[in-house]
């Protein structure tokens, strides 16, 4: 118990061997195959659904009322005492443009070009990519390369900030929310099942780790049918 007492909840103890973080896909469903028909709503609606109510918190307007304004290209360094609530940066939805949800409702999904969200796993006062941003590639896993001819990234060219990093931890970061980067497969080779890897890659980040398929990288399957 007097152990305990000495240990702080708001930043872990030992903090001089942080792992490289995983990542994670939205929609997340049934698994890590995406399937679904274009001609039939009902196969792809759900996907649809899962994304809406994931992005709800990256609404612009709830970004500019809990959120502040930063400076891109480094890192949000704050001072003052462990238990001192934190400020956090804006991500809007507007920002993932052709994967917001707010021109195309659908995410893609009704023409057969699905968006994916990619996050990394929280890591408190990890500073990815060693002051450059990490940044984010596909390509197909096992089989025909050419069944992945196109995908588009956002924002920009799909990386993630310096400037939200480092995360405080939620005592104290309360309104931080996990930047994203969107990925949009424009051309996906229909009715067929597609294995897809999406790595990240920076400096001090580990994509190749056969034990680990969610370290640095995550598989997943697209089948879409006409």
């Amino acid at each position: 118990y007097v152990m305990l007492l000495t240990l702080s909840p708001y930043t872990p103890t030992f903090r001089d061997r942080v792992s490289p973080p995983g990542v994670m896909i939205r929609p997340y469903l049934n698994g890590f195959t995406i399937a679904f028909n274009v001609s039939q709503p009902n196969t792809w609606q759900p996907y649809v659904d899962s994304m809406h109510h994931f992005l709800a918190a990256y609404d612009d307007k709830v970004q500019e009322e809990k959120n502040i304004e930063c400076v891109p290209g480094q890192y949000f360094i704050q001072g003052g005492n462990d238990s001192e609530e934190k400020k956090a940066c804006q991500f809007k939805r507007s920002l993932l443009q052709n994967c917001s949800g707010i021109e195309d409702p659908t995410f893609g999904y009704s023409k057969g070009q699905p968006c994916i969200l990619l996050k990394m796993n929280r890591i408190i006062g990890y500073r990815p990519g060693a002051g450059v941003p990490v940044s984010v590639d596909c390509k197909v896993q096992k089989g025909n390369e050419s069944h992945l001819r196109s995908v588009d990234f956002y924002p920009g060219n799909g990386t993630f900030d310096l400037m939200y990093y480092p995360y405080y931890g939620k005592f104290t970061h309360v309104n931080y929310t996990s930047p994203l980067v969107a990925m949009h497969f424009t051309d996906v080779e229909k009715n067929y099942l597609v294995p897809i890897q999406c790595s990240l890659n920076g400096k001090g980040i580990i994509n190749d780790l056969n034990s680990d398929r969610f370290l640095g990288r995550i598989i997943f399957t697209l089948s879409i049918g006409k």
